[in-house]
C-alpha cells in the first residue's frame, strides 16, 4: 500500500477569509488531506455553510465569526480554537479585502480601512498563532507552519492598488522576520502569492483574464483549487525544512517579460 506522505490527519488547520473564494479553497485543500479545519468569516451564515461542505471530508470543522481587524475578536476566536481543540498546527492568514483608487483620489478612510483588514489584521492573526506556537515548543512539542496569501502585486505596480500592494508587499517582509523568529521553534512561514484568479468578488473578470492570459506561459487561468496542492504541503511535515520563501503560483507569468 502506498504512503500518503502529505497526510495532515491529527493537524489542526485555521483558515482566515476561510468561507468562501480562496480561503476556502484552501480549507477545503487541508479537509481533503485529512486536518480538522477552523474557518473564520465575518459572515456567520456563510461560515455555517462552507463548514457543512468541509464536514463531508470526514474531519472536525468548526467556524466562528471574526473580524480580523478587531484585536480582541482576534484573540478570542484563537481562544476559542484552543479550547476547542487543544492546538492549531497550521495558519492561513488569508483574511483580505480590495478596492480600486488611485494615489491621488484615494481618501485617508479607504487607506486606513484597507491595512485595518490586509495588514493589520494579519499582524493579530500572526500573533495569536506566534503565542501559541511558541508555548508549545517551549512545552516540549515544536514546529508549526504559518502561510501567508500575498499577491503578484508584491513584485509589480498595479493600477489603483497602491494600499493594497503596500499591505501585501509589509506582509511579505514581515514573513522573514517571523521566520526568523520562530525557527527555534522550528515554525515555519512562507508567503504564496497567486496570480489572478477569479473568485464571485472578481466582478467583470473578462479583461483581467485577457490580460492573464496574454502574459502567462500556461495558458490558463488559475482556479481557487489550484492553492490547494502547495497549502497541503505547506501545512505537512515534508516542508519542515521550507521556510522564509515567498512562491509565487500564476502559471508563470512573472517569469515571463513579454
Amino acid at each position: 500500500m502506498a504512503e500518503n506522505l502529505f497526510d495532515l490527519t491529527g493537524k489542526v488547520g485555521l483558515v482566515t477569509g476561510g468561507n468562501s473564494g480562496l480561503g476556502l479553497a484552501m480549507a477545503e485543500g487541508l479537509a481533503r488531506a485529512g486536518a480538522d479545519v477552523i474557518i473564520w468569516g465575518r459572515r456567520d451564515a456563510r461560515n455555517a455553510s462552507a463548514a457543512e461542505s468541509l464536514r463531508a471530508h470526514g474531519g472536525r470543522v468548526a467556524h466562528r465569526p471574526v473580524d480580523v481587524s478587531n484585536e480582541a475578536d482576534v484573540a478570542a476566536g484563537f481562544a476559542a480554537a484552543l479550547e476547542e481543540f487543544g492546538r492549531v498546527d497550521c495558519v492561513i492568514a488569508n483574511a483580505g479585502t480590495a478596492n480600486v483608487a488611485s494615489i491621488h483620489e484615494m481618501s485617508s478612510d479607504t487607506w486606513h480601512g484597507l491595512l485595518a483588514i490586509n495588514l493589520h489584521g494579519v499582524f493579530y492573526t500572526l500573533r495569536e498563532a506566534a503565542r501559541h506556537m511558541k508555548a508549545r515548543a517551549a512545552a516540549g512539542d515544536p514546529g508549526g507552519s504559518i502561510i501567508i496569501n500575498g499577491s503578484l502585486a508584491v513584485f509589480s505596480g498595479v493600477p489603483g492598488l497602491a494600499h493594497y500592494a503596500s499591505a501585501k508587499g509589509a506582509l511579505n517582509s514581515m514573513s522573514k522576520t517571523l521566520a526568523v523568529e520562530l525557527g527555534e521553534s522550528r515554525v515555519r512561514v512562507n508567503v504564496i502569492c497567486p496570480g489572478y484568479i477569479p473568485t464571485e468578488i472578481s466582478g467583470d473578470a473578462g479583461p483581467m483574464i485577457e490580460a492573464t492570459l496574454a502574459r502567462s506561459p500556461i495558458k490558463q487561468i488559475g482556479r481557487p483549487e489550484d492553492l490547494q496542492g502547495i497549502v497541503v504541503y505547506l501545512a505537512s511535515d515534508l516542508s519542515r525544512y521550507h521556510t522564509g520563501d515567498t512562491i509565487t503560483l500564476d502559471g508563470g507569468m512573472m517569469a515571463q517579460t513579454y
